[in-house]
């Protein structure tokens, strides 16, 4: 071995000493490393800055200076789809987790967390939804999470990595269920071409599971997506976005908000949750609202203990309810402090309050 290996793009990364001791210990954890699997632990994204060879830091530039790493019990898939790496591993700790171009996507134990917010955070928000478009979503969960409310009619999804469906239905069948369901029509291709090509007013919300903001995602935060968005919303449709971490983006999140602020003239909140495998343990998504009838995001008007069959549809609810809901409006000093923008959405609309 001669401390380095090589990415995608067969650039050479300098693997640690630690690691390669470990390895020479142990030859059979040889069969799991790979870029970002090295000595039978998995550490998101490495990455180079300035010349590959001077600094290496075992990361994503999203997050500098920190690492979040999962031990690995067995590698299970690896291939490389037209758009990124595609890898799947068996953790000790989290069951099998899912991950491209080197950065966590989700994985089993916390996955409920992330897409059943994501979906009834907006969902919940509306009276009786019909008709939902989930931008991104390959993997299935956002399409489990919607087909419990049974007053949708219509679900589009536009995935553009064939890929990331197809191991979802073979690895992790509790997400890929979304799929199964006959109100799901599955679009895979460019999301942003794709709602160009909407009627104007079609959709009573939108989700937004994308990856995160840069290389080809980059386009899906920027002012002519969330017009493009707001376009295929009907009055009073809601959209909800992923918008990354309080801790580590507030940059990102004021950028969002002033965007959203100039285009929907609804309301605008962000919102958050706990997910302990993202980059510092936590996820935000902003809501947004088109002009129309009043949308209280805090307050859900279609609480989903009323909606029938929902708790239990497919598998029970692990993670959201009314309380969470109302709770993950409740933003820290901090970060009303640093995105000024959010201080004001306390006028738009009622405090905080927790449904019983």
């Amino acid at each position: 071995m001669d401390g380095r290996a090589s990415d995608w793009n067969g650039l050479e990364k300098e693997i640690p000493s630690c690691c390669l001791k470990a390895k020479a210990s142990a030859p059979e954890l040889e069969a799991t490393c790979h870029s970002t699997v090295v000595s039978g632990w998995f550490s998101e994204s490495q990455s180079c800055s300035g010349e590959c060879n001077k600094v290496v830091y075992f990361n994503n530039p999203m997050w500098p200076g920190e690492a979040h790493s999962i031990k690995v019990e067995k590698k299970l898939y690896k291939e490389k789809s037209e758009y990124q790496e595609v890898l799947v591993f068996e953790s000790s700790s989290y069951g099998k987790v899912l991950a491209l171009d080197g950065i966590v996507q989700l994985t089993e134990k916390d996955e409920c967390a992330y897409q059943e917010m994501i979906t009834h955070l907006p969902l919940c928000s509306i009276p009786s939804p019909k008709t939902v478009l989930v931008v991104g979503g390959g993997d299935g969960g956002v399409l489990r999470e919607i087909c419990r409310h049974s007053s949708v009619e219509h679900i589009d999804i536009c995935e553009i990595d064939k890929m990331v469906i197809d191991v979802s239905r073979q690895f992790f069948p509790e997400l890929a269920v979304g799929f199964e369901d006959p109100r799901v029509h599955l679009h895979v291709g460019d999301a942003v071409e794709f709602l160009h090509q909407a009627p104007e007013g079609k959709y009573d919300a939108i989700i937004v599971d994308s990856s995160d903001p840069v290389g080809p995602a980059q386009e899906l935060v920027e002012k002519p997506f969330f017009e493009t968005i707001a376009r295929a919303l009907r009055s009073g449709g809601v959209l909800c976005n992923m918008a990354e971490s309080m801790w580590l983006h507030t940059h990102l999140i004021e950028e969002m908000i002033s965007i959203c602020r100039q285009i929907f003239k609804g309301s605008v909140h962000y919102a958050w949750a706990s997910v302990p495998t993202y980059p510092s343990g936590v996820i935000g998504f902003v809501l947004c609202s088109t002009e129309g009838p009043p949308v209280d995001f805090v307050n859900p008007i279609n609480p989903i203990e009323k909606v029938e069959g929902a708790i239990k549809h497919k598998r029970e609810l692990r993670f959201y309810n009314s309380q969470m809901h109302s709770a993950a409006f409740a933003l820290p000093a901090f970060l009303k402090s640093k995105v000024g923008l959010l201080r004001d959405a306390d006028t738009d609309g009622d405090a905080p309050t927790v449904v019983a």
